[in-house]
């Protein structure tokens, strides 16, 4: 008589990459027959995904870690924060096993050894897709792990290596597949978008009887093929990028790029070890806006970097009013451990830090009210992301899911979520927008 199928609890913390691999990990789980449950008392063990990139993430991540321990008592962990093992066995002893970032095999034979599975792989079904831990109408399109870059306040390289790109005829079987499962929208990630197919030196890759080389441009036409949005993050504005904007001006993808300036101050950007010539990228912005008009640029900063004076804070600030940028990130500075700027002096104090932080939000949401009210009296196609009895929430193709704003549609509650309609928008704030279909 066969058992009764193992149970596993999935907490899954950090970034839309960290999610990536939770759903390969329950894509894996599922194909040999693990049932995946909600809470700690239903489960026989708990995966703990962490993330282990700031400080702040660590901690959490040792928290989740506990509270599965306290909850369950069986925990298999995984994830960026993995590869402090030590760490992780001084603040938890009882965890079963320890793996790092992506290490797919090593999280699946944890598991085995812990709870084996009930049967046969090849006698359980899951979806063509795999299993998802997003909503069916939109999924994560993971297309390379780790990063050439050596930023000094990042230690991403240091847990999950440099770059290692897939190759596109894979990446593209992928999205096929998504796709044929419902998804209308692709959210393309990585740690360095624009660097993909660097270390494959751009090889070739036959899909569909076409050749494409593994690169950035070639991805975004493939993708632009398949008839769903596609959404572009962390993508450094290297001179290739421009080759992308004619297809977001011909619809073959959405007019939307997240990239992570970090900062505009020369000497901060050197100190960063980032990209230092921000003159070229306000020009760049500028070109790319001609082509695309609608284009949504996001992007992230740090203030408070170490050194930092209230003159190169100041620079940022007059920066961003030249550069308008359309959505915006920011953190306070966090002394990563293991990381390079670590060792840099001129600490700036915390209350500075919380001060700068205020200032630049504060012209940030003046210029995006000025941005979305611009936006009252136009029409977009806005996907629906949750129905309830009063109203609809969409996104437009200017809002990624959960860091952007949203689209309030009041009275809409007989929609689809996952369906695209057409909106004219009526209202505005900083962040969302209010709006009725239109028959």
């Amino acid at each position: 008589m066969q058992r009764e199928s193992p149970k596993i609890g999935l907490v899954s913390l950090g970034c839309p990459k960290a999610l990536v691999d939770s759903e390969r990990i329950v894509t894996r789980l599922r194909a040999e027959g693990y049932q995946i449950v909600g809470d700690y008392d239903g489960a026989d063990l708990v995966l703990v995904n962490t993330c282990g990139f700031l400080d702040s993430a660590r901690a959490e991540s040792l928290e989740a870690i506990g509270e599965a321990l306290a909850e369950n008592g069986r925990v298999v962990v995984t994830g960026c924060l993995g590869k402090e093992a030590d760490l992780i066995r001084r603040e938890h002893p009882g965890v079963l096993a320890i793996t790092g970032p992506h290490q797919y095999e090593q999280v699946m034979g944890a598991i085995h050894d812990a709870l084996p599975p009930a049967h046969d792989a090849f006698q359980d079904l899951v979806p063509e897709a795999g299993l998802r831990l997003t909503p069916r109408h939109y999924a994560y399109l993971k297309i390379s792990e780790g990063c050439n870059n050596r930023c000094s306040f990042c230690i991403i390289p240091q847990i999950r290596g440099d770059l290692v790109s897939r190759p596109l005829a894979q990446v593209m079987f992928e999205a096929e597949a998504l796709v044929r499962a419902g998804v209308k929208e692709l959210l393309v990630i990585s740690q360095d978008t624009s660097a993909y197919g660097l270390d494959l030196k751009y090889a070739s890759s036959n899909w569909k009887g076409r050749e494409y080389r593994t690169r950035f441009l070639d991805l975004a036409e493939a993708l632009g093929s398949l008839g769903v949005w596609v959404r572009m993050h962390y993508v450094y504005p290297y001179p290739h990028v421009d080759d992308v904007l004619p297809l977001m001006a011909e619809g073959k993808i959405l007019p939307y790029l997240d990239i992570p300036f970090q900062h505009a101050n020369p000497r901060v950007l050197k100190a960063m070890r980032r990209p230092a010539n921000q003159e070229k990228v306000l020009e760049r912005l500028a070109a790319w806006r001609k082509i695309v008009p609608d284009l949504t640029i996001r992007s992230t900063f740090i203030v408070g970097f170490p050194g930092e004076t209230d003159e190169e804070f100041e620079d940022l600030l007059d920066w961003l009013e030249e550069a308008q940028i359309d959505r915006l990130g920011c953190f306070q500075y966090e002394p990563v451990a293991g990381a390079p700027s670590n060792a840099l002096t001129g600490a700036v104090p915390d209350a500075v830090k919380q001060e700068r932080f205020d200032r630049l939000m504060e012209l940030q949401q003046e210029i995006s009210a000025q941005k979305q009210i611009a936006k009252i009296g136009r029409e977009y196609d806005v996907i629906i992301d949750d129905v309830d009895e009063d109203e609809a929430i969409g996104r437009s193709f200017a809002d990624a899911p959960d860091i952007d704003g949203n689209v309030y549609l009041d009275g809409e509650n007989e929609l689809e979520i996952g369906e695209i309609v057409r909106v004219r928008v009526n209202d505005a704030d900083a962040y969302d927008l209010w709006g009725e279909v239109i028959d």
